[in-house]
């Protein structure tokens, strides 16, 4: 690592040298980002999650770049031609475009027009055209003609010559940076209908004849466009004004006004042509791509975060059901730790009374039996009759009755995961567990699921999907730790994202728990195989076991903390639990008396407010939202209504909202404030409740309009 590279992230992302310094250090020394945030704040100058990710991103880009360029130094040595003032150039290219154009005249090429003209002789003729001096040139081409080569006429020879000078005017970084910029700033995106596919492709009807500039067209658009060129139903263009293009290129490769220049006009006419304008466009793709890619994931990253961190039921006695029409509703009863304790199958549905009658009886009977305490009705298809199936029921005061989102549900079902936890049931029992489990705490049942089948992202299918993975992986194991983990109850899954573990760690975690009992105290995490001291210090601070005879085993502070603690309850004269019990004895703690050579002002203050409420679980209380009792379906809908929902997914475009119908309604980004906005998720945020109006109808295509400002929401 080079302090040009720290200086150069430290600029780009305004930091201090020694706040990158600081990172990337414990970075390569195996440090994760959770951990790094939340227990190395005075090493880093208190940088955050994001902050701390970025430097990370930015180092590898750079350290990537840095691979490339002793690639191409060593090429280009090799053909002995490389220069002091080359290599300097090289060395100082910022960007691997930039680095790319610089090689592109060196670069290893497959048999060109060029390479053609070059073996017939006639690379001296091109060179004599460039200088666009003489004014009879077929006097001069007249030179190179060579019948054994293939070169018979005076036209044969200004042909190559114009062949070598194109790929001239292709390779020049010069030439391609103006157009590049020309592209970015002035390019336009046309999107047209292949012939004969307007039935096929009604989808993506809005692009059939479609025109946008490179500059400002939305991620989800391009994606969209992209998409349907996928799918063989569009055509797609990248080009900016041809004229424009090329007076840019005359610029720099006319020097005269005579019959040399007319040929080097020509040869430019066909550089832009035939290379530079598929190239750049071919690159303008790629740019716009990995834009929208990036675009795309963060709207994803955002909305999963939401769902991650929604508000848990917590341990309660949980009716899940899975509902359905012709097959019935499956039922499953879980204890407060998510454990199955009974299945069935009901049908409220059937056109027999007697099956409506014994269904009623069944959930009647369960609900005394395993004392429910929460119904969780699963949002698909009959979802809703579930509900009011439920209501009508004389069941106990107090047992609360939930729509959970099921989207994933069927995917866990028939995952490896699921056959390992519930090998002698069959994919509807699974998922109906999974259900219910979501209501008592989505963050764990949630990590057993690919975050791409949750249902909250935009194109998701779409983007590239290392960088796509890179990033959920980095949400999940940051909500994971900023929860903190029940070590005792928790699933491998879960454990697989807690700071310094990992799969085969986690799975050694579960092994030992299983053969040795629950585990009483964090120290005993060191016995677990593959937990050596660095691992145990990435992940002791997230950890938590309840009922420790040490009561900071159940927090958040750190074990490396936890002499401080100690020593605080020793100058006060009292015990750690009386430090967390009693309020007025934090309060006579002067936390500036135990600031260390390693332990400064921002960490104590983490351990003050963790004593405050020790291993408190960051997530909001559960809230219960309540749909229109009258609407089920799309044809229960009027317009103007106001109506209750929960917002499901937020995109660029809009936020989608379920109202209690199985189709979730799109509110535009232009209904979502009386406010002008451009990014709807500064606005509203995934499981947020809003009220909505109702403001078009599209049953035949299952499409419902809605706006949050109109209902007086905005």
């Amino acid at each position: 690592m080079t302090e040009q590279i720290i200086q150069q992230i430290a600029t780009e992302l305004q930091l201090r040298n020694r706040q990158v310094q600081a990172t990337i250090t414990l970075l390569e020394g195996g440090a994760t980002v959770p951990f790094i945030a939340r227990y190395r704040k005075e090493m880093t100058g208190t940088l955050n999650e994001v902050q701390i990710t970025q430097i990370r991103d930015a180092l590898q880009r750079l350290q990537e770049l840095e691979k490339r360029k002793e690639a191409i130094l060593k090429s280009i040595e090799e053909q002995g031609k490389l220069t002091p003032q080359l290599e300097m150039k090289i060395q100082r290219a910022e960007t691997m475009t930039i680095l790319e154009d610089i090689y592109l005249p060196y670069k290893p090429k497959r048999r060109t027009r060029a390479t053609m003209a070059r073996e017939k002789g006639l690379e001296p003729l091109a060179k004599g055209l460039m200088v666009q001096r003489s004014a009879h040139v077929e006097k001069i081409a007249s030179q190179y003609i060579d019948t054994e080569k293939g070169v018979e006429t005076v036209e044969d020879a200004l042909a190559g010559a114009r062949d070598i000078i194109a790929e001239w005017v292709n390779e020049n970084a010069n030439a391609r940076s103006r157009l590049r910029y020309l592209f970015e700033r002035w390019g336009t995106i046309t999107s047209k209908l292949v012939k004969n596919k307007e039935e096929e492709g009604a989808k993506f009807k809005d692009y059939f004849d479609w025109n946008e500039s490179v500059k400002n067209i939305p991620s989800h658009r391009f994606l969209a466009i992209q998409r349907g060129v996928k799918e063989g139903i569009l055509r797609m263009s990248i080009e900016p004004d041809k004229e424009r293009a090329l007076e840019q290129l005359y610029r720099i490769f006319l020097r005269a006004r005579n019959e040399c220049a007319d040929q080097v006009k020509l040869a430019v006419d066909d550089a832009y042509k035939r290379l530079l304008q598929p190239s750049l466009e071919t690159e303008i793709r790629q740019q716009l791509k990995e834009r929208s890619d990036a675009e795309a994931i963060r709207v994803f990253v955002t909305n999963l975060r939401e769902l991650l961190l929604a508000p848990p039921l917590g341990q309660k006695n949980v009716m899940a059901i899975d509902p359905g029409y012709r097959t019935g509703c499956k039922i499953v009863c879980l204890n407060p730790q998510g454990e199955l304790v009974h299945y069935t199958t009901i049908y409220p549905f059937d056109r027999s009374p007697i099956k409506r009658y014994e269904a009623a009886g069944a959930v009647e009977e369960l609900c005394k039996q395993y004392k429910v305490e929460a119904i969780a009705i699963g949002n698909g298809t009959a979802g809703r009759e579930t509900q009011q199936f439920i209501k009508k029921m004389n069941l106990p005061k107090g047992i609360t009755l939930v729509m959970v989102n099921e989207s994933g549900a069927s995917i866990y079902s028939a995952s490896e995961v699921a056959r390992a936890e519930f090998p002698h049931h069959d994919v509807t029992v699974r998922g109906t567990v999974s259900i219910g489990r979501r209501l008592m705490d989505p963050l764990a049942e949630l990590v057993k699921i690919d975050p791409k089948s949750i249902g909250v992202g935009q194109y998701q299918h779409d983007v590239g999907q290392t960088a796509l993975k890179k990033s959920l992986d980095d949400v999940v194991e940051s909500c994971v730790n900023a929860v903190g983990v029940e070590i005792n109850t928790a699933s491998k899954e879960l454990l697989t994202y807690v700071s310094g573990l990992g799969k085969k760690t986690a799975q050694n975690v579960v092994n030992y728990r299983n053969q040795k009992g629950v585990f009483t105290s964090k120290k005993e995490l060191k016995k677990v195989s593959g937990i050596g001291p660095k691992a145990f210090e990435q992940a002791a601070g997230f950890i938590r076991i309840s009922g420790a005879k040490n009561p900071l085993d159940a927090s958040a502070v750190h074990p490396e903390s936890y002499a401080i603690v100690e020593k605080m309850a020793k100058d006060l004269n009292c015990s750690i639990q009386d430090l967390i019990g009693q309020e007025d004895l934090r309060k006579q703690i002067k936390i500036e008396n135990y600031v260390t050579d390693t332990v400064g002002i921002p960490t104590l203050q983490d351990i003050m407010k963790e004593l405050s409420k020790p291993g408190r679980d960051p997530r909001e209380q559960f809230e219960n939202v309540q749909f229109a009792d009258h609407i089920n379906e799309i044809d229960d809908l009027e317009l103007g209504m106001i109506l209750p929902g929960i917002i499901t997914n937020v995109t660029n475009f809009g936020a989608f909202v379920d109202i209690g119908i199985k189709q979730a309604g799109l509110v535009h980004v232009s209904e979502l404030t009386n406010q002008f906005i451009r990014d709807p998720k500064k606005v509203v945020k995934v499981n947020q409740r809003v009220k909505v109006k109702v403001l078009d109808i599209d049953a035949k295509r299952n499409r419902v309009s809605l706006s949050i400002k109109q209902a007086g929401g905005g």
